[in-house]
């Protein structure tokens, strides 16, 4: 492993947003010549698959600008701040976008989302034990819930429909586990 590491020899900021920023990190490659790393600096996420007694999902349908389209997502946003409890964050988007609190929570895994850019990482979960409650959307936010069966969204994971990379993780990772836990 030792000859694939890359050192950083410096790094500088380029850009400082809202969402992400971004810096050039100068780095010497295993054979010992030098590279530009051009570096999306991210501070987390969380998203949850809330599950319900009858085997059915929520998730949200929304705009994503950067595809130009409607896409169907599990609730998920942005931590705070660094340092920010990733568990405190799922229940906080799951409450804001869907109106759901949870009683059973299990961690599902911490997701890489682009490794060769961006550091970000999104903490995936499964909810379940559900109750509904009212939701309180960002001024910002424009989404519509939508219910359907676990296994219709793996179908729509299977079949394309749906290519959002964190859903796609949470939907078979947690179709697996209801599977299982049914049998």
């Amino acid at each position: 492993m030792c000859e694939l590491t890359e050192e950083i020899l410096g790094k500088e900021r380029k850009f400082d947003g809202v969402v992400i920023d971004v810096e050039h990190w100068q780095v010497r490659l295993p054979d010992g010549t030098s590279a530009l790393r051009e570096i999306a600096l991210h501070k987390g996420a969380s998203a949850v698959i809330p599950v319900d007694e009858e085997g059915c999902v929520a998730m949200v349908r929304q705009f994503r600008t950067p595809v130009g389209r409607v896409m169907l997502e599990i609730p998920a946003g942005k931590l705070n701040f660094v340092g920010e409890d990733p568990l405190d964050c799922a229940k906080r988007e799951l409450r804001e976008e869907t109106g759901l609190t949870a009683k059973k929570w299990r961690k599902l895994v911490a997701l890489r989302t682009t490794p060769g850019f961006c550091n970000e990482t999104i903490h995936l979960y499964m909810a379940q034990d559900l109750s509904q409650g009212e939701r309180d959307l960002d001024e910002d936010e424009f989404l519509n819930v939508e219910w359907m069966p676990l296994e219709c969204a793996a179908q729509k994971v299977l079949s394309g429909q749906i290519e959002d990379s964190k859903t796609i993780s949470a939907v078979m990772m947690a179709w697996e586990i209801y599977k299982r836990e049914r049998a």
